[in-house]
């Protein structure tokens, strides 16, 4: 096996508000959103209705590991 790279993704993120961030990935048209919702903002002690509900980060790294 090679220990050669093969791959290097390039993904910017920038952060909009609060626990709001938009993330540029390859191959995607649009930018990607993540924030909060339920258990994850009270976890954070972050209010229901401060910001609009997004999947977060640890959304798509479980959907991405059953992918």
């Amino acid at each position: 096996m090679s220990n050669q790279v093969v791959y290097t993704s390039k993904v910017r993120i920038e952060r909009v508000k609060g626990p709001l961030r938009r993330a540029y990935l390859p191959q995607e048209d649009e930018p990607v959103l993540f924030g909060v919702h339920s258990e994850i903002a009270e976890h954070y002690g972050v209010q229901p209705q401060a910001y609009e509900p997004h999947a977060t980060t640890l959304d798509y790294v479980v959907a991405s590991t059953a992918g």
